[in-house]
């Protein structure tokens, strides 16, 4: 992979993320700001063995917000698997940054104990 096209997408993503981010209402803002938001460039072959999508664009780890404590393995985290969405948008920057916004706040959402109907419903699918 091109490291100077890696930095583009990576640029792009954060500040799509920290778009997101600085408009969200103050009471998530604080928690959203806390997650750890990880860009990889696709989702990996170990992952994609436990029966996930290869062509993911993003995934939340672990526990939503506010829920007890438990044994899950992960601390609570995005990935955003930016080389998969670049794909996606079939190499179109503006779409890009749109997919990046959509995608994390969909990760966000679930986050937030959203499930998949509630980010539907906010058409967040």
């Amino acid at each position: 992979m091109d490291a100077r096209h890696w930095r583009k997408l990576v640029t792009w993503a954060e500040a799509e993320k920290d778009e997101v981010l600085a408009h969200l209402p103050p009471a998530l803002r604080e928690p959203a700001a806390s997650l750890p938001v990880v860009f990889e460039p696709w989702i990996g072959d170990d992952l994609v063995e436990t029966g996930l999508d290869p062509d993911l664009l993003g995934l939340f780890v672990g526990e939503p917000h506010g829920s007890p404590l438990s044994t899950e393995p992960m601390p609570p985290q995005i990935f955003l698997f930016l080389e998969s969405i670049w794909q996606f948008v079939e190499g179109d920057e503006e779409a890009f940054r749109e997919e990046v916004r959509v995608t994390f706040l969909h990760e966000l959402g679930h986050y937030l104990g959203l499930d998949e109907e509630d980010l539907e419903h906010r058409g967040l699918e």
